[in-house]
């Protein structure tokens, strides 16, 4: 299984063992994964088996073993969801920079991320929890570098930095440093430690300060 990739209409597929073709197979796997999720978020990640999301989501377990045959392959799929939003999310903001100019581009992005934080209770279930598999930490890596480029994006849009190799490398410590952040602000409190997020948006803002003063 591999990471998450486009389909031609934007939608995004999730490592699977096979990918459905017809409306009603793409229907009942959506099923299924939605019923994870909830698993997930009631009972936590050790009661992802493939017996207990079948029952939840009232299919056979051998209409579920034709896409995801255990359960790293489920908690592969719901992480390569997750994903997929958040680069989607990026994909906007990047999109939004090119229209309009933001006077504190370090809040946007916080802020919106924060957001999805509060509303994403099952990417909080799975990240908090013990039974992240290699193949979602080799996804993250990427995820995290796709992330990057998605700020250095935002840069270029905004004509606060010149495009080179020190730019990726700076965009890419910055996600990694507020991803850290914001992951420990959401384990001291559901909704995002206020004052942890703060002092987020104060690092950002003067580590990218520096960033931008490179090109000035």
């Amino acid at each position: 299984m591999g990471d998450p990739t486009p389909d031609p209409d934007g939608t995004w597929q999730v490592p699977l063992r096979r990918t459905p073709q017809q409306a009603r197979s793409k229907a009942r796997l959506a099923r299924v994964l939605q019923a994870a999720e909830r698993v997930l978020v009631r009972e936590g990640a050790q009661a992802l088996t493939t017996t207990r999301i079948a029952a939840e989501a009232k299919v056979s377990v051998g209409s579920l073993y034709q896409y995801l045959p255990d359960r790293d392959a489920i908690v592969d799929a719901l992480a390569a969801g997750y994903f997929a939003r958040l680069e989607t999310t990026m994909d906007d903001l990047v999109r939004s920079a090119t229209a309009e100019r933001w006077e504190d581009p370090v809040a946007v992005l916080i802020d919106t991320y924060a957001a999805i934080y509060r509303t994403e209770h099952g990417f909080r279930a799975l990240w908090f929890g013990s039974s992240l598999t290699e193949q979602i930490r080799a996804a993250d890596r990427e995820h995290k570098r796709r992330m990057a480029d998605g700020i250095r994006h935002i840069l270029l849009a905004l004509d606060l930095a010149r495009d080179d190799a020190a730019l990726s490398h700076a965009c890419h410590a910055a996600v990694l440093a507020a991803d850290a952040l914001a992951q420990e602000a959401f384990r001291r409190d559901p909704e995002g430690d206020p004052a942890l997020l703060e002092e987020a948006r104060i690092m950002l803002r003067g580590y990218l300060a520096g960033v931008t003063a490179r090109y000035r």
